[in-house]
This record gives structure tokens, C-alpha cells and sequence, in this order.
């Protein structure tokens, strides 16, 4: 698991479980269904204290024997993202660390973890905030200068 981890910037991963089947559809396409669980740890974005977070999701793979790769410099992403085309060899493992990657948090927060706020302005000017950059900020300060009248 170690190899994992380090090959997914983690900084712990513990509990890794994949349980599914395998079954033929058709002639020549396979199927997996699958179960991925597991703990990883990563650093907070805000305090790089450890992160734990807990994965269950469900992996589905469709492998086709006749799949037909899309052509052209642009193409659009297919409904179905769990069909691909069928390898010589299925390699689990190789599912398993896919679909845990795409499952990570992409910035893990603690649950206590704030943002202060550091506002800098030149002298004589009035400071521009995070509230001032909200698109509806201009409407509530329009608001209050109509007061209550229609």
C-alpha cells in the first residue's frame, strides 16, 4: 500500500479494499463490477494537518472488443465513461489505483480549518474584499440605497 500512497501523493492510505466480479458479455466483451473502499490521508489545503477521508464508491468497467476509438482533433466525451476498449490482459490492480485516484479529494479541508482574511489597499483608498467581488454585492448595496420602496 505504500507503493499506492506514494504513487498517488498521499500521505497515509489504510483500509484499501476492492471486492466485484468479473463476467463475460457477449462473446468477447467483459465486465467488472466492482466495490472500492478505503482511508486516505492527505494534508489539509489550509493547515497541512493530516485529512483522513473515507472512499466508498461502486466501479464499473465495460471492456468491448469492438470499441471504435473517436476520430478527429476534437471529439466529444462519450455518456458513458466506463466503456474502453478491451486490453490482452485486464489488469485489476490497475482499475483499483484508477478509480481510487479519481476518487481522492482534490484539496481535503479540515473540518475546523479557516481562511483569515488579509486585506491590503494603498493609503486613502478603500480596501476591495472577497464580499465585494460577489456577483449580487452590487445589488444589495442598490437595494439599500431604493430603501424599502418599490
Amino acid at each position: 500500500m505504500k507503493t499506492i500512497s506514494d504513487m498517488l501523493g498521499l500521505s497515509g492510505l489504510r483500509k484499501l479494499r476492492f471486492v466485484g466480479e468479473i463476467n463475460a458479455q457477449g462473446k468477447s466483451d467483459w465486465r467488472i463490477d466492482a466495490q472500492l473502499g478505503a482511508t486516505v490521508v492527505q494534508p489539509c489545503v489550509v493547515t497541512l494537518e493530516p485529512v483522513s477521508t473515507r472512499i466508498d464508491q461502486p466501479v464499473t468497467r465495460l471492456y468491448l472488443a469492438a470499441y471504435e476509438e473517436p476520430e478527429g482533433s476534437e471529439v466529444e466525451m462519450p455518456e458513458d465513461d466506463t466503456v474502453e476498449p478491451l486490453p490482452k490482459e485486464i489488469d485489476l490492480s490497475a482499475v483499483m489505483i484508477e478509480a481510487l485516484a479519481l476518487h481522492i479529494p482534490t484539496y481535503p479541508r479540515a473540518s475546523d480549518a479557516g481562511l483569515d482574511q488579509t486585506v491590503f489597499t494603498e493609503p486613502g483608498k478603500s480596501p476591495l474584499t472577497d464580499d465585494d467581488v460577489r456577483p449580487f454585492a452590487g445589488l444589495a448595496a442598490l437595494r439599500g440605497k431604493l430603501g424599502d420602496g418599490e
